[in-house]
């Protein structure tokens, strides 16, 4: 618990991880799919130039999500991919302009799963659904024992192109996420079943990341405090992942909540003032000595100093809040402080807020944030106009298709 009574001092301190690496602050840019990969799986100008803005204003820590190591299962047609056909020199061009100042950059590498983007992927889950809104195959055996490796080897060009650590998604109703919940995970083969069975996967990908990228590099770990889906994963059985996680090399546990998807409620669309999931970061706590962190619903610093005097949390993970002001780690480390103004919508069309937001990343790598003025309806044709664009690229570079 930090004791210090100065917002800025609260804020500043930095913390050791279990490997040894230091996050310099207490503030972290959260992953969101910024969408501002090419259509090849490679950085733009305008990406590379989006988390080198965070990294000056003063983040300690950003994730870029969602990274492929898999390009048949891709989140957007926008996302990076780690692999053989990645070009190295834009790689190198992003973390070399990003881990600036303290700051690092660690790419969240996950597989979609069920939710892979119809339009350039087969989705396939822990088990096959058939259900309103959502199909997908089930994974073989086979594939599902080719999982770690695959994560081991995106996170070992993660490090040789210069990311200071690797982030796994196992969170959001994403192929991990699948796999912890019962309610998507039907599998009889020792993957599925009890948490055990559920969890076994992502304790064996944790085991051969670390393998692959040495004692000494951060791996963090995201996964939800619950699906918040009646039958999906419970608090209780997320408690117990945590259990788990706590006897692996884990250096960083992100407690998150919710699911993608279609028809669940999204966390990040809720419209309570304050953050979502520190009453279970509270009793995760008590069960793990690996650092916590918390992401979701921190508008104001002082919801973020909160959460950190309660012990809740050793690190707060924003998002919006950081898009709306990506500034605002060096702000809130002064002792005026200053939080966003969010936007208010008179109405909320079914991904408005989210398209709303993309764009709003895309304005800043352009270097055009003070410009932005744009409308629910004009964000979402933005955005599924450039995911159309971006699809269309994707089938023509990955041989899948």
């Amino acid at each position: 618990m930090i004791a210090e009574s100065n917002p800025a001092d609260i804020l500043g301190q930095s913390l050791a991880l279990p490997c040894g690496a230091e996050i310099k602050n207490r503030i972290v840019k959260s992953a969101m799919s910024d969408s501002l990969g090419d259509g090849e799986g490679n950085p733009t100008e305008a990406q590379i130039r989006l988390y080198e803005r965070w990294a000056n204003g003063g983040a300690a820590l950003s994730f870029i999500g969602e990274v492929q190591g898999d390009p048949r299962y891709p989140e957007k047609p926008g996302n990076l991919v780690l692999g053989e056909t990645s070009e190295t020199e834009l790689l190198t061009s992003l973390t070399h302009r990003a881990v600036i100042n303290r700051s690092h950059l660690w790419p969240q590498i996950g597989h979609a799963g069920a939710l892979s983007h119809l339009p350039i992927s087969k989705p396939k889950g822990p088990s096959p659904i058939d259900v309103d809104g959502l199909h997908c195959g089930g994974l073989s055996a086979d594939e599902v024992q080719a999982l770690p490796a695959m994560y081991a080897r995106a996170a070992s060009h993660a490090k040789a192109v210069g990311f200071s650590g690797v982030h796994i998604h196992a969170g959001h109703g994403f192929l991990l996420s699948q796999f912890l919940s019962p309610l998507f995970n039907h599998r009889t083969d020792g993957y599925g079943g009890s948490v055990e069975g559920r969890c076994r996967i992502i304790l064996e990908i944790v085991h051969a990341v670390r393998k692959s990228v040495g004692a000494d590099f951060p791996i963090g770990v995201r996964i939800n405090a619950s699906d918040q889906l009646e039958g999906g994963l419970t608090e209780a059985d997320s408690l117990e992942t945590i259990r788990m996680l706590d006897q692996s090399s884990i250096d960083l546990i992100d407690i998150s909540g919710g699911t993608y998807f279609p028809g669940a409620p999204s966390s990040s669309d809720r419209t309570s003032s304050g953050p979502y999931f520190v009453d279970f970061s509270e009793r995760a706590r008590k069960i793990t000595d690996v650092p916590l962190m918390l992401t979701g619903g921190f508008k104001t610093r002082e919801q973020a100093i909160d959460a950190l005097a309660r012990g809740a949390c050793d690190i707060v993970g924003v998002a919006r809040a950081i898009a709306l002001d990506p500034d605002l780690p060096n702000r809130w480390l002064t002792d005026e402080g200053g939080d966003p103004q969010f936007p208010r919508f008179a109405s909320s069309p079914p991904g408005g807020i989210t398209a709303w937001y993309t764009m709003r990343l895309t304005s800043i790598g352009e270097n055009n944030e003070e410009a932005f003025d744009m409308d629910l309806e004009s964000a979402i044709q933005e955005y599924d106009q450039r995911d159309a664009e971006r699809s269309r690229k994707w089938k023509m570079k990955f041989p899948h298709f």
